[in-house]
């Protein structure tokens, strides 16, 4: 029965690493190419509420994973350890809102308007954990396109600050209100494995 169980949460978090992916097939343009709002976040920190910490920084790793096999990371291939740094690792990250999913599923099981906090929360953490890595890259790695005289630190601060902002706000609006209007998706169903067992 638990093998089950833990077997319906990794292929969950397959679904969700291969819909994550597919947003990402989403156009969003901006007129600097270094702004990135990532889609496949709502999904991925949902997830991590819905199942965990470990299980979200799974799925968020197999997302980078797929990103780099099917080629959608070499268009910003420069080396193979800021590829690693940059998908496998940072998306890895974007999961990081499972700290907070025992605290979420408590308030959304007993009705509190505390669910709206740590979803927001969450949401925010996961964002600027998943950018703590891209701003490293951006130090080490893109640092080196940085205007002439320009601190690359700060660079990479203006640059990925951007989007951390931007994904930060994104995430914690959509789910702020999803968990509103549909507070049963940060609860995880119940596999009618264990329903018959307590039946018993």
């Amino acid at each position: 029965m638990a093998k089950r169980l833990e077997l319906q949460v990794w292929v969950e978090g397959t679904v969700i690493a291969a819909a994550a992916m597919a947003l990402s097939f989403i156009p969003i343009q901006t007129a600097n190419s270094a702004f990135d709002l990532s889609l496949g976040m709502v999904p991925l920190v949902l997830y991590s509420y819905r199942r965990g910490l470990i299980p979200g920084l799974t799925a968020g790793f197999v997302w980078g994973l797929l990103s780099i096999v099917i080629g959608t990371a070499m268009k910003n291939f420069v080396s193979v350890p800021q590829i690693i740094f940059e998908y496998p690792f940072a998306f890895a990250f974007g999961g990081f809102g499972g700290i907070f999913a025992k605290k979420i599923q408590t308030a959304v099981e007993h009705r509190r308007n505390t669910a709206v906090l740590y979803v927001v929360l969450g949401g925010v953490v996961a964002a600027l954990a998943r950018w703590f890595w891209h701003f490293w890259a951006g130090v080490f790695v893109w640092g080196a396109y940085a205007p002439e005289g320009m601190n690359p630190y700060l660079y990479s601060f203006i640059l990925n600050g951007a989007s951390a902002l931007a994904n930060a706000i994104y995430v914690a609006v959509v789910l702020g209100i999803l968990v509103k209007v549909a507070p049963q998706l940060f609860i995880p169903k119940r596999s009618h494995f264990i329903s018959a067992a307590k039946s018993k």
